[in-house]
């Protein structure tokens, strides 16, 4: 089974991008531009990664944290894709429990390796 991958998302280009990239590297990927959504998926088709926008249309990207917790059976990697590089916003993702912080604009090679480490390590556990 393919690994999957959910990405929470609102902005078209960036969706359309990575949905591209990670596609063509062997993954199943489903986006949500919205919270709500985003959790529904998490309860319907658990991901095995979630990257997840901080900024979603006045949404705070962090808030499915409490999502992700409460209705996974096994927890997804959850990394914060962000245009803030600055050591506030680190320490809150940092705190919320995501693995890492990717500052947009993100280095496409240097994902690709970095998931597949991640789910290496899953597959480990």
């Amino acid at each position: 089974m393919l690994p999957h991958i959910l990405l929470v998302e609102d902005n078209a280009l960036v969706i359309g991008a990575l949905r591209l990239l990670l596609e063509e590297t062997g993954h199943r990927v489903s986006d949500s531009s919205t919270i709500a959504n985003a959790a529904h998926v998490l309860r319907t088709d658990p991901p095995d990664v979630v990257l997840l926008d901080l900024t979603l249309g006045g949404e705070d990207g962090l808030s499915l944290m409490s999502s992700i917790d409460a209705t996974s059976a096994q927890r997804p990697i959850v990394v914060a894709l962000t245009g803030h590089d600055d050591p506030g916003t680190l320490e809150r993702c940092t705190r919320a429990g995501c693995r890492a912080v990717l500052v947009k604009p993100i280095q496409p090679l240097k994902l690709k390796a970095q998931i597949a480490g991640w789910l290496g390590e899953r597959a480990l556990a």
